[in-house]
């Protein structure tokens, strides 16, 4: 990489062009936002183009099965705090939307990019990143992504002599055994509500001990790290145990866990809590995530869930019955084409809830809640759903490109 003032060749400036012309040329037929195309032709390019964008950057790298696009967002804005801000705050998180977002910010100090777990340790070796933050690592996608175990042991693998802070999930024992590669962590007590994918060792094998909030392994020795930062009910300890307190526009506990390790990433750029958090009350909304439309004179309440510990989240935060519940499951490339994952999702929590079904793969979904006793009606469309809900606000839950569907419908 050069040291120079303007990283960018002559070869580097044509591939930022190209890529920002396919990315117009994209948006203009309809396609979405461009950016993974104007990406993809600006590397065609320049192979080298993501590290030459990255140069001049503090690049702070965010990466997670759940949470990663709202702890991007969260973090984006504490920074804002101290310095211009670049990010794929539309969460086109592999190489090409990554260099996609960062053509767009010659006049930014920081890049804060959400990463998809798969492309962590690629991503870091071309960034050169000041800090990393790892939430949580559970199963997702299983016919694409790899087992739990083995994404630990990439990212593992990746983090070793890394000059990178990591700010690490000291609750998710995959998280912690991976980022222990690293010579500099700071671990956060965020929590980890599902833990399902965390019961054997992912050091050795043996099985996992969970006394309380703790956790170690009987045969190894490997435990909870001690946290430095700690999310307390509502508010956010630091490192001196100041306790700042926590106030979101966004819903749940996964969030006020999404803003204690943001707080943390933002107090090694000098950011103080106090500020870092103040600045995270202004997101109301991420990429459609939480907002709340008007569709058929009736109020929907927008929530991505894509794998079992994202449901269980998402579970947690809805109203309580008899609100109605829409659920829509597609199966397409985005997603991942097998939805065995639904076995592993805990639908008994609905009970009490009108639940309407709809998406590519509604029959799937229905036979998992058919076999967890749950009442529900099969829907052919949005519009139908509407019309059989009982009165009040609807909680509408999606898989990713159910998810996006449904947008377009209400015309988010």
């Amino acid at each position: 990489m050069s040291g120079n003032s303007d990283p960018l060749t002559p070869r580097a400036k044509l591939a930022v062009t190209a890529g920002k012309a396919a990315a117009a040329v994209s948006r203009a037929a309809g396609r979405g936002s461009g950016s993974v195309i104007g990406g993809r032709v600006a590397l065609k390019l320049d192979p080298d183009l993501l590290a030459r964008l990255a140069t001049h950057l503090d690049v702070i790298l965010v990466s997670a099965t759940n949470g990663k696009t709202t702890t991007t967002r969260l973090i984006a804005e504490a920074l804002r705090a101290a310095g211009p801000v670049v990010s794929n705050a539309l969460g086109a998180n592999m190489p090409a939307g990554i260099t996609s977002a960062l053509a767009g910010g010659s006049d930014a100090k920081f890049a804060v990019i959400e990463v998809d777990e798969k492309y962590l340790s690629g991503v870091a070796r071309d960034t050169d990143p000041k800090c990393i933050a790892l939430l949580n690592l559970s199963r997702d996608q299983l016919d694409r992504a790899a087992e739990t175990r083995m994404m630990a042991e990439h990212w593992r693998e990746g983090l070793a002599g890394s000059k990178a802070v990591v700010v690490a999930n000291a609750d998710d024992p995959l998280v912690v055994w991976a980022a222990s590669s690293s010579p500099n962590v700071m671990w956060v007590a965020a929590g980890q509500m599902w833990k399902d994918d965390a019961w054997s060792c992912p050091s050795c094998g043996g099985v996992m001990q969970r006394p309380g909030d703790d956790w170690f392994c009987g045969e190894c020795g490997f435990r909870r790290p001690t946290p430095t930062w700690a999310l307390s009910g509502d508010h956010v300890l630091d490192p001196h145990g100041s306790a700042w307190p926590i106030h979101l526009q966004l819903p749940g506990r996964a969030n006020k866990a999404n803003a204690a390790s943001s707080a943390a990433v933002a107090a090694v750029f000098g950011v103080p809590p106090q500020v870092a958090l103040e600045r995270m009350y202004q997101v109301q909304a991420v990429a459609g995530r939480y907002d709340v439309v008007q569709f058929m004179q009736r109020d929907l309440r927008l929530l991505l869930a894509k794998n079992p510990a994202g449901w269980l989240e998402t579970f947690s935060l809805i109203d309580p019955p008899p609100t109605p519940v829409i659920l829509s499951v597609n199966a397409r490339g985005a997603d991942g084409t097998d939805t065995s994952w639904l076995w592993d999702v805990d639908y008994t929590q609905l009970s009490g809830h009108p639940i309407f079904v709809l998406g590519d793969r509604k029959l799937d979904l229905a036979v998992r809640l058919e076999v967890a006793n749950q009442h529900f009606q099969v829907c052919e469309n949005l519009d139908q759903a509407v019309q059989l809900a009982p009165p009040g606000r609807i909680e509408v839950i999606a898989n990713y490109t159910a998810f996006q569907d449904l947008r377009r419908r209400v015309g988010n």
